[in-house]
């Protein structure tokens, strides 16, 4: 089992930057591949951003490729997500998810079994 709880949201004009963290207990850390989805109201959840384990991969959604960044600490068993130039469009529920294993850096959020408990992120215009 993995507990999984994000924290760094909040509400910031456009252009502006926010970094969330996932903090991960429960398991080897570095064992798990993790992501970062999101979930504006009315939409289907999407998916973001995506770290393997050994912090050797990243992938990005198109629509925040360039201004956002995923990294991990395996030390800390912290993820982060580093979120810069934001856009109203980028207002959601931002959620953390792991999933054991490294072979492949999957963006479907049903491949993913371990969900944090969301963070909201409001940009104004």
């Amino acid at each position: 089992q993995v507990q999984l709880v994000e924290s760094g949201g909040g509400l910031v004009q456009a252009g502006g930057s926010l970094r969330l963290s996932c903090a991960a207990s429960g398991d080897t850390f570095s064992s798990y591949t993790m992501g970062w989805f999101r979930q504006a109201p009315g939409k289907e959840r999407e998916f973001v951003a995506v770290i393997s384990g050994r912090v050797t991969s990243t992938r990005y959604a198109d629509s925040v490729k360039g201004r956002f960044t995923i990294s991990r600490d395996n030390a800390k068993n912290t993820v982060y997500l580093q979120m810069n130039s934001l856009k109203p469009e980028d207002t959601a529920v931002y959620y953390c998810a792991s999933r054991y294993g490294n072979s492949y850096l999957y963006t479907g959020k049903d491949n993913y079994a371990y969900w944090g408990q969301g963070t909201q992120v409001t940009v104004s215009s």
